[in-house]
Formats: C-alpha cells, sequence, structure tokens
C-alpha cells in the first residue's frame, strides 16, 4: 500500500519517479545503441560522415569516372545517406598523380586509379595493376580474392597508412596507338611512347622512351609530336579521346595489359574508424564497382572497334609473333631485375607467377579448350 504524504511516498511522487527511472534508462540504452555510452558498440550510430574521392581520370571520364561516380552514389543509398562522396576528376582538387600523397596524408579520404602509377613509392605497386604477358581480368580476381593477391596488396600499402579494394578491370587493351609501323622489335628504338608501369619499362629497354602521363594530356601530347606512340585502354575510350583522328596505326594485343586491375585506395585510419556497417557497404560497392567496369568495358569495345575499323582512316594490326616474342624476353629480365633488387616485389611475384601458373594450367582444360573448339566451328 503507498503511504500518503508526510508518512511515505505518495501515489503522485511515486508515479513521478518510475517515469524519470524509465526516461533514464531509456535514455542510456538509447546510448549504448548509438556508440555515446561508455561501452556502446558504434556499428549502429547515426553519424554522417561527408568524404572525398579524387580520381586520377578526367572528371566524369567514360567508365573510370562515371564508375566512381556510381560508387558514390551505391554508398550513399546503401547507407541511406549516413555516407556522402564527393568525387573529384582529376586536377579538380589536386593533381591526378598526386592522388597517393593525398590519401595517405589524410589530406583526402579515397581515390581511384592504378596501382602501377605508384610505383616510384613501391616498385611491388605495378603487379597489382597490370604484369605484362601476365593474367586476365577473371584470372587477376581470382589471385586478389581467393589466391592471396589482395592482402599481399595491403601489406604493401599499410606502410603508407592505406588500404585498398579492387575496383575495376579494363580486360585485355589494345598495345597502343602508333604513327609508324610497327614490324619488329627493332621498331621500338627511338620510340617515344606514353606507357606507364612495367610496360613502360619493357619499352625503355627495347629502346624507345616510356612516359607516364595523365590521360587528360595524351592527346595533345601526340598532336604535337612529343610522344610518337601511346597506349590507353581500349576502342570505347580511344575513339571518345580522339586518337583515330591523329594516329595512323592501332596495333593489338595488349601484352603489356592482359588485365588491368583498377583500385580504391583509402586512407587505412579512417576506414578502420568507421562504423563496420560503413565499411561493408564499401567493400560491397567496391565488389559492384569491379564487375560492372568489366561488363561495361566488354560491351562498349565490342562497339566501338567496328566504328574505328569503318569510320577512321586507321589501319588496325596485329603485332607480329616475333615482336611479341621479342617483348616476352625483354620483360622476362624486367622482372629478374625488379625481383633481385626489390624484397617485396620479389615476394609479391613469386605469388603472381605461381598462381598464373596454376590458372594457366587450369585453362588448357577450360577457356583455351572450348576456344579452340569454338574457333573452328
Amino acid at each position: 500500500m503507498i503511504k500518503k504524504q508526510g508518512k511515505g511516498v505518495s501515489r503522485k511522487e511515486f508515479i513521478k519517479k518510475s517515469l524519470l527511472g524509465t526516461a533514464a534508462l531509456s535514455g542510456l540504452t538509447a546510448a549504448c545503441a548509438s556508440g555515446t555510452g561508455e561501452k556502446g558498440p558504434n556499428i549502429q550510430t547515426k553519424k554522417k560522415y561527408r568524404w572525398t574521392l579524387l580520381t586520377t581520370w578526367p572528371p566524369n571520364f567514360p567508365v573510370v569516372g562515371e564508375g566512381a561516380n556510381l560508387f558514390a552514389k551505391w554508398v550513399q543509398e546503401m547507407s541511406d545517406g549516413q555516407m556522402e562522396i564527393k568525387v573529384y576528376g582529376g586536377g579538380e582538387l589536386v593533381p591526378a598523380f598526386e592522388c597517393f600523397d593525398a590519401v595517405s596524408s589524410g589530406t583526402a579520404d579515397m581515390a581511384h586509379g592504378a596501382s602501377y602509377y605508384w610505383t616510384g613509392k613501391a616498385p611491388s605497386a605495378a603487379f597489382f595493376c597490370a604484369v605484362p604477358f601476365g593474367m586476365n581480368a577473371q584470372q587477376m580476381n581470382a589471385w586478389m580474392y581467393s589466391g592471396g593477391g589482395l592482402e599481399l596488396w595491403r601489406e604493401v600499402y599499410a606502410q603508407f597508412n592505406l588500404t585498398c579494394f579492387p575496383s575495376g578491370n579494363t580486360g585485355v587493351q589494345m598495345a597502343g596507338w602508333f604513327n609508324k609501323e610497327i614490324n619488329t622489335i627493332d621498331d621500338f628504338k627511338g620510340l617515344k611512347m606514353r606507357i606507364p608501369g612495367l610496360g613502360g619499362k619493357v619499352v625503355d629497354e627495347a629502346g624507345g622512351s616510356a612516359l607516364s602521363t595523365p590521360g587528360a594530356e595524351i592527346y595533345t601530347n601526340l598532336e604535337r609530336g612529343v610522344i610518337d606512340a601511346t597506349e590507353w585502354i581500349g576502342p570505347y575510350h580511344d575513339y571518345k579521346m580522339g586518337f583515330h583522328q591523329i594516329a595512323k596505326y592501332y596495333y593489338a594485343p595488349g601484352w603489356h595489359e592482359p588485365g588491368p586491375v583498377l583500385e580504391l585506395m583509402i586512407n587505412k585510419s579512417k576506414f578502420e574508424n568507421l562504423p563496420l556497417n560503413l565499411q561493408a557497404i564499401i567493400e560491397a560497392c567496391a565488389y559492384r564497382f569491379n564487375l560492372w567496369s568489366l561488363s561495361e568495358f566488354e560491351t562498349q569495345n565490342s562497339v566501338y572497334l567496328k566504328k574505328i575499323q569503318e569510320e577512321a582512316d586507321v589501319s588496325v594490326r596485329k603485332l607480329s609473333d616475333d615482336t611479341l616474342k621479342s617483348l616476352y624476353s625483354i620483360t622476362q629480365q624486367v622482372i629478374s631485375d625488379l625481383t633481385a633488387s626489390d624484397p617485396s616485389s620479389k615476394k609479391v611475384y613469386t605469388s603472381f607467377s605461381a598462381f598464373q601458373k596454376q590458372v594457366t594450367d587450369w585453362s588448357e582444360w577450360s577457356e583455351k579448350a572450348y576456344y579452340d573448339v569454338f574457333n573452328k566451328l
């Protein structure tokens, strides 16, 4: 029985204190759920995140730039607006090739590009994008996701306070645009060519001069004769860039980049401080970006190769078998020199080459066996 005022607690006071206690308990529960309590998990926090995403590509560039925009859109949708990402093309916020330092230092949160742009900082970074006469897109994805490649990549990047995700692949590229015929390996002597990564080192060893320049500068350099040749991506982008208007010869195959992986690199400290739900959303969207971009490249390249052949006064050719054999031989020497001088490159390439042999042996009974039959039909 509740006693009257003066002898105990009145019914009115009892109800008041009960309501206050309930409110306090509800507040504590809410604080724990939102991560504001001392021991509460932060996974359910509704804190808003506003991040920047730099790219090495021109603003809104087809597929790769568009893909970065889509990635930001997907993250915002999946997080119900908890994370918003502002995308900047190369040169809009920082120069295209300063993305690595900007994200590493925390000036920017994330960037999209290609790891072989950063070989001056980490020589082994080249292996996570494209290796001349290496693996195709399907095989690179297998190495990354199931063969230990991604773990090695993150190990290399961790020293720069970065983490990373595969986020795109162009598929097998073209060998490039040339203003002179390439009939033998000797035709590379004296050639000034825009080609980054390990492919560029091969061109150097073949007697040429390799340059690594942002995509936005290639057309002007080729038109003005600053370079004699350039590789870029494939028919879709090459047509959009207008190379068919200023170059005479278009060669295949893309020996230098048979399956180049594009990257989403993120400031490691910032990523690890995100709620777990946002970390998972970023990872899921990177997977989506990876699949979407390869699908788009395959579709558009098949359309635009035909347009180049029908519309342009360009000779579309294949490099000779002897030229490719010479390029392969030089590639082996370049990789041998690199792995001998850089322990990280040796470790990464040991994994890469072992996986390539394994998956190539399998392809003899799968992909290659199928196409051998198909081509005879």
